[in-house]
């Protein structure tokens, strides 16, 4: 097998994953991460009023709202968004791969979708646990995937939609809704993102971000301490009671289903490279979901077929044989 300079490949469940040589430090080192002193808390939700609907690299703009629905001249709409979905653990760095990717592609309409919109809005009693970090975020009944296949399924046929906007302030939907328009190429992130058979149907590719725990849990205790004004002992509580078992039920297992896992998150701009060739390759042959998976090298046959438009696993709808139950009252986090 081929290898790039300063990576090693390795194919890992059918699908191509780069890593970096050597210990390294990662994409952020331990001892810089954590915060010295608590700020207050600051207000935290999904989709702010005042978020930008574009983003500007060097003298690019990219309009991350969509756009409206574009037409042929016989009145039949353009081909369908190419929808890439983003899987991993809590500060797994899903975010920050998202955007390195939206930067590299060069292509003028983005929308990036994070699950952390479709969270269920809680009852009174429900509210009271997560005030107490006993409700649990990290479960699969806290999100309303009935929403977010709807919302996904209009997006991909370019059509408009409006975001709930999450408030983990008060843990609720705010009464104003974003609207976003479709777009070239959908970003869908979250940390069950591969946890629900219809939603898988929609991905024409696959990535996993596999980060080391140790990296997650220092990233979100620096987060909840600086952003959500909350402590130490809380944050690790909450992380061993309901985060850790939560990624290893359900996000981990998911892992197989990836066309591609990027380790080390954004600080892996050559899986990240592969990923932009892959989609401009699909943009370009004007069929999205129906080309070869990331040429990772020329004797890596084992990828073949592996496309996220491929046979899929009947399981795909529940993870390790476990369905999804409703919500039981446990933890309470707000994700990347």
């Amino acid at each position: 097998m081929s290898t790039l300079p300063g990576y090693t490949g390795a194919i890992i469940s059918g699908c191509w994953s780069l890593r970096a040589d050597g210990g390294g430090s990662g994409e952020d080192s331990l001892d810089r991460l954590l915060p010295t002193v608590s700020t207050s808390r600051r207000k935290s939700s999904t989709l702010g009023k005042t978020e930008p609907p574009l983003l500007r690299t060097g003298t690019r703009t990219i309009y991350t709202a969509g756009r409206p629905p574009w037409y042929n001249e016989h009145g039949a709409q353009f081909k369908e968004a190419f929808v890439i979905g983003l899987c991993g653990g809590s500060s797994s760095g899903k975010t920050t791969v998202a955007n390195k990717i939206i930067e590299a592609l060069d292509v003028p309409w983005v929308v990036l979708l994070s699950m952390d919109s479709f969270y269920k809005v809680l009852s009174r009693e429900e509210q009271a646990l997560a005030a107490k970090n006993d409700y649990n975020f990290d479960h699969p009944g806290a999100f309303d995937f009935e929403l977010l296949e709807s919302t996904l399924r209009k997006l991909k046929l370019g059509k408009s939609v409006k975001i709930p906007v999450y408030d983990f302030t008060i843990h609720g939907r705010q009464k104003d809704w974003k609207n976003v328009y479709g777009a070239s190429v959908i970003i869908f992130e979250g940390i069950l993102s591969f946890a629900d058979k219809e939603l898988l149907q929609l991905m024409d590719m696959k990535i996993f971000v596999d980060t080391d725990s140790d990296i997650r849990l220092v990233r979100r205790l620096r987060r909840d301490i600086t952003e959500r004004g909350r402590d130490i002992e809380g944050v690790i509580k909450q992380y061993n009671k309901f985060v850790k078992p939560a990624f290893e039920q359900y996000i981990e297992p998911t892992m197989r289903l990836a066309d591609i896992v990027v380790p080390r998150g954004g600080g892996n701009m050559v899986a990240i490279d592969l990923i932009v060739q892959h989609v401009h390759s699909q943009l370009e042959e004007g069929a999205p979901g129906h080309g070869p998976p990331v040429p990772a090298s020329p004797s890596d046959s084992q990828c073949a077929g592996k496309h996220a438009t491929g046979p899929r696993s009947p399981h795909h709808h529940q993870v390790s044989g476990t369905k999804t139950p409703a919500v039981t009252s446990s933890s309470s986090t707000q994700r990347d």
